[in-house]
C-alpha cells in the first residue's frame, strides 16, 4: 500500500520526520493523516480548517435529489466514491432511496475512476462509462464531444471546486444541476484554527498539509479576518512547506501566489512521503566541533542522535548557525529569544539549557565579553564565510 511504502530515511531509527511539526488542516480522513505522519515521528498539530454538514441534515442535497426524481437528468456524473454513497444512504434516510436508484438506472451515469465504479455498482447501478484517466477533464471532453446542448446534467459534487467543468458545460447548452454532497461550512471551534496560524506565522511549524481546496480557503480567510495573511503567505514563501494533495486542493494557495509541493499520485501516502523528503532536505546540517548537527524543526539530529531542544534554545541555535563559526553578540541573541525583554542573563540561562539539551557541550563556544560561537570545525569552514 501507499501508505506503508519507505521513504527515504525511514530507515532511521528516529524516523524521517522526528524533530519537524506538521499542521493538519483536514477534516474528513484527518486521524488517517495524523497516523502516516506520527508513525514517521512528526510532531502533529491538528486545526480541522472546516466541517461537513452531516448529510441526513442537508436540506440542500434534500432539495436536490427530489428534484432529479421529478424531473429525470440525461446524464449523472459521479466524482468520489464516498460521496456516491453518502447520497444513497441519505436518501434511503430520507424514504427516497428506491426512487432515487430506479431514477439513475435510467440515465447515462458516468463514473470518475475505479473507486466511484464500485460505489455505483454497490447500489445496484451500472456505470456506462469510466476515464481510465480517473480525470475530470476528460469526463467533460466525452460530454462536450456528445454534444449536451439542450441536455440535463447532474453532477455529484464533493466540497472540491471543479474548476472550468460546469462553466464549460453551460457554455455548451446544458442545463447543470448540483449535487452538494459534503458541504463544508467553518469549524464551529476557531480556537485550533487560530493557534495553528500563530504558529505557522511564528514559525513554529515546518509544514502545513491541506487535503481538500475548501480547507485551504477557509485557512486564508480565516488569517485575513484576524490580519495575519501577509504573514502566513510569507511564512508559506520561505519557511513553511505548504503540501496540498493534489492540484485542485492547491489552487486557492495558488490564487495568491503561493508555490505548492504536490505528490505525483493524490493520495494520502503519498502525501507523507512528500514530507518525508522534503522536510530532512531542508534541515541545515554543519560539522561542529567533531560532530555531524542537523537543524530540525525543534529539534537537533547530533551525529544520527535525535535531541528535543526547547524553542529558546533552537532560536539561539539557528542564530548562531547564520554565520557557523562566527561570534554572534548576547545582545543579538538577545534579539532572537522570543519575549526575552532586556535582561542578557536571559541569553546565558536559554544557553545552558541549549547544551544539556544538545548533549555536547563544546558545539558551543563561550567568547569572552564577546557572545558565542558555533565550534565549526577548521577543516571546513567554507571560503564564503571569510568574504561576509
Amino acid at each position: 500500500m501507499d501508505d506503508e511504502q519507505q521513504a527515504p530515511g525511514a530507515a532511521q531509527p528516529h524516523g524521517p520526520l522526528a524533530g519537524f511539526t506538521v499542521g493538519v488542516t483536514a477534516a474528513r480522513r484527518a486521524d488517517e493523516l495524523i497516523a502516516l505522519l506520527e508513525r514517521r515521528g512528526a510532531t502533529v498539530l491538528h486545526a480541522p480548517a472546516l466541517r461537513i454538514v452531516p448529510l441526513a441534515d442537508d436540506s440542500e442535497l434534500l432539495a436536490a435529489t427530489k428534484e432529479l426524481i421529478d424531473h429525470a437528468p440525461d446524464v449523472v456524473v459521479a466524482t468520489t466514491a464516498i460521496g456516491f454513497r453518502g447520497w444513497v444512504e441519505a436518501a434511503d434516510g430520507w424514504g427516497l432511496g428506491e426512487a432515487l436508484v430506479a431514477r439513475l438506472r435510467g440515465v447515462e451515469l458516468l463514473a470518475r475512476g475505479p473507486k466511484v465504479k464500485g460505489a455505483v455498482r454497490a447500489a445496484g447501478l451500472t456505470e456506462e462509462w469510466s476515464p481510465a484517466s480517473e480525470s475530470m477533464a476528460e469526463v467533460l471532453e466525452r460530454l462536450l464531444s456528445e454534444g449536451v446542448q439542450d441536455r440535463r446534467v447532474a453532477v455529484q459534487l464533493h466540497g472540491e471546486p471543479l474548476p472550468g467543468f460546469v462553466e464549460a458545460l453551460r457554455e455548451a447548452g446544458a442545463e447543470v444541476v448540483g449535487v452538494p454532497v459534503y458541504r463544508w461550512m467553518p469549524p464551529e471551534d476557531i480556537a485550533p484554527v487560530d493557534r495553528l496560524l500563530d504558529a505557522t506565522v511564528a514559525r513554529g511549524v515546518d509544514a502545513l498539509t491541506f487535503t481538500s481546496a475548501p480547507a485551504a480557503a477557509s485557512l486564508l480567510d480565516r488569517a485575513r479576518e484576524r490580519g495575519l495573511l501577509p504573514g502566513l503567505l510569507a511564512a508559506m514563501e520561505h519557511d513553511v512547506v505548504p503540501a496540498c494533495v493534489g492540484p485542485v486542493t492547491a489552487l486557492p494557495l495558488q490564487a495568491h501566489g503561493v508555490a505548492t509541493a504536490q505528490p505525483e499520485r493524490f493520495r494520502l501516502g503519498p502525501l507523507v512521503q512528500l514530507l518525508c523528503r522534503e522536510l530532512p532536505a531542508r534541515a541545515r546540517t554543519l560539522p561542529v566541533a567533531g560532530h555531524r548537527v542537523e537543524l530540525r524543526g525543534h529539534a537537533v539530529v547530533v551525529d544520527g542522535e535525535l535531541r528535543p531542544v526547547p524553542p529558546a534554545g533552537m532560536s539561539l541555535l539557528r542564530s548562531l548557525a547564520r554565520r557557523p563559526g562566527w561570534v554572534v553578540s548576547r545582545a543579538d541573541l538577545l534579539r532572537a529569544l522570543p519575549g526575552a525583554g532586556s535582561d542578557e542573563h536571559a541569553v546565558e540561562t536559554a544557553m545552558a539549557r541549549l547544551r544539556v539539551a544538545l548533549g555536547a557541550p563544546k558545539l558551543i563556544q563561550t567568547v569572552v565579553k564577546r557572545g558565542y560561537r558555533l565550534a565549526l570545525d577548521p577543516a571546513s569552514a567554507d571560503a564564503k564565510y571569510a568574504d561576509e
